[in-house]
């Protein structure tokens, strides 16, 4: 699924099933918790924090679709084409870090790996 359909697909199960849009200030609130609820599953998939009985049954996969919805959400109701914002963005980057990462000491593999 392109960006341009995932747009169109929120923007049609909103129509359809959520009666509408929260407001733009409420959806950013939400991508804060849902980012938070990425950060909690990392730290103990992949970081030293142990896991409660809450986490179980919590995908990363579920929790990132969840911040991609809210942004989704969030550039419909703001008149975002992310499709054509990626595009710039990827281009941005590119040109601005051509050569700064591969010229980067911290990036160059440690020993062992």
């Amino acid at each position: 699924m392109s960006l341009e359909e995932a747009q169109r697909a929120v923007d049609t199960w909103i129509q359809e099933y959520g009666v509408r849009y929260f407001s733009p200030l409420t959806n950013m609130a939400i991508l804060t918790e849902e980012v938070g609820e990425v950060a909690r599953l990392m730290a103990r998939q992949y970081g030293d924090q142990s896991s409660k009985p809450s986490d179980e049954g919590r995908q990363l996969g579920d929790e990132l679709a969840d911040v991609l919805w809210v942004v989704l959400c969030l550039a419909n109701q703001t008149g975002v084409d992310l499709t054509e914002a990626f595009a710039r963005n990827l281009e941005k980057k590119t040109q601005r870090d051509a050569t700064r990462h591969h010229d980067n000491p911290k990036l160059r593999p440690q020993k062992g790996e």
